[in-house]
């Protein structure tokens, strides 16, 4: 592994301080980065996802932010191939990949690689829902249990979308989900050097995202959201307007809430954000170096541990 280019992946929980740090090592350090965040790839959407700024972008660019429409879909399957070619191209410069962001997701899928999942089948998906429909649920996750017990100990009787997807993949491929998911990817050929960065107190944490949800109201969030509404064919249920805040907001302006509402619910679901990730980091399974937010050594602490 240390004949292996290196790569950087600087992760942490939104309002954590990971931007700041990048563009010091990318202006610095020789880094260039690559965005690992499942918003910031939506263009027209900069002040909800807290993009960096354009002076921020001239000055240190992130591939991988402002490449798709809202209405378009982005995969981890995609973030991965994406990442893997920019990886190498920024390698084959004598530059060092910077990963940066909290979609914990797709660097998941970078590190561990994604299983052989068959893609949906409509015809197999209506047969499940008629089969249902005449003989339940409870009939349709016995059937599971037999082809495939450990995804049926884990997926509840009474969560149809995930016990439909299940009984999906068998038919479609003739293996259980479990199987397919056991499958790994080769090791991609970088020296993987990972750090976390976030507050040591969650009361700090909650703070700066309270006060950087406010900083997004005041730099015009919801006319950024109205503008996205008059477009006309964007709508709640894509993944875009799912990212935190722009359903707080959407909902807002559909006069299904108050503004100090609104402000309430963006706030707890950016918190309820931050918990997912800090979970996912805490289980992170490969070598993992922390750094508190806003120690002035991070700088130091992650070129001491790259050199």
């Amino acid at each position: 592994m240390s004949n292996f280019p290196s790569v950087l992946f600087l992760m942490g929980p939104t309002a954590s301080g990971k931007t700041d740090l990048a563009i010091r090592l990318a202006t610095e350090c020789h880094c260039e980065i690559i965005s690992v965040d499942s918003a910031l790839i939506y263009k027209g959407m900069d002040i909800g996802t807290a993009k960096p700024t354009a002076e921020e972008l001239q000055k240190a660019p992130h591939a991988l932010v402002d490449i798709i429409d809202p209405l378009q879909a982005y995969s981890a399957g995609d973030f991965r191939d994406e990442a893997i070619r920019l990886m190498n191209d920024i390698a084959a410069r004598g530059k060092t990949p910077l990963l940066v962001g909290g979609t914990m997701l797709y660097y998941k899928a970078l590190v561990d690689g994604l299983s052989p999942l068959p893609s949906a089948n409509p015809d197999i998906r209506v047969e499940i829902e008629k089969q249902a429909e005449q003989l339940g649920w409870q009939f349709l996750h016995d059937q599971l249990a037999e082809i495939d017990p450990v995804s049926a100990k884990r997926i509840h009787v009474n969560d149809p979308q995930r016990l439909s997807r299940a009984l999906e993949v068998y038919r479609i491929s003739g293996k259980s989900m479990t199987e397919l998911t056991q499958t790994k990817s080769e090791p991609l050929p970088f020296n993987f050097k990972q750090f976390a960065i976030a507050p040591v107190e969650k009361s700090v944490l909650h703070a700066r995202i309270e006060r950087r949800f406010k900083l997004m109201l005041a730099a015009g969030f919801e006319q950024e959201v109205v503008t996205l509404r008059a477009r006309g064919d964007l709508h709640l249920d894509l993944p875009s307007m799912r990212c935190v805040g722009y359903r707080q907001m959407w909902e807002y302006l559909d006069g299904q809430m108050d503004y100090e509402e609104m402000i309430f619910r963006g706030v707890v679901a950016t918190r309820q954000l931050a918990k997912r990730q800090m979970t996912w980091l805490r289980g992170w399974k490969t070598e993992l170096t922390w750094l508190e937010s806003g120690d002035e050594r991070n700088f130091e602490k992650i070129v001491k541990a790259a050199s």
